[in-house]
């Protein structure tokens, strides 16, 4: 085989490598191509996740607002309870002095 022969089917198998390698590529582009209704299908699907993430973070906003306030709400009922306790025990406390003030009153001994 002579130097511009062998140049020539140097060149021809080159050509064929780079149109098998194309026509791969075409292939492979043709049968992995998005179409547009998925495109869109995944835009509506991100949005709507968007939202539903916007509502979460709002859910959780509200849902800690009210925990606060029930937590404070329940400590001002504590508070207004040990102060009741208190005054029940004083009042008792009380009641048990008069009582006593009374038996002796009506039995000087």
């Amino acid at each position: 085989m002579s130097s511009p022969q062998f140049v020539i089917a140097t060149a021809v198998m080159l050509f064929v490598a780079f149109c098998l390698g194309w026509f791969a590529n075409w292939l492979v582009h043709r049968f992995s191509r998005v179409a547009a209704d998925d495109v869109a299908q995944l835009d509506r699907m991100s949005q709507e996740l968007h939202e539903a993430e916007e509502t979460r973070d709002q859910a959780i906003t509200y849902l800690q607002q009210r925990e606060a306030e029930l937590t404070n709400q329940l400590a001002q009922t504590e508070a207004e309870l040990r102060a009741a306790m208190d005054g029940l025990r004083e009042a008792r406390h009380e009641v048990e002095e008069m009582r006593g003030r009374i038996l002796e009153q009506k039995n000087p001994n």
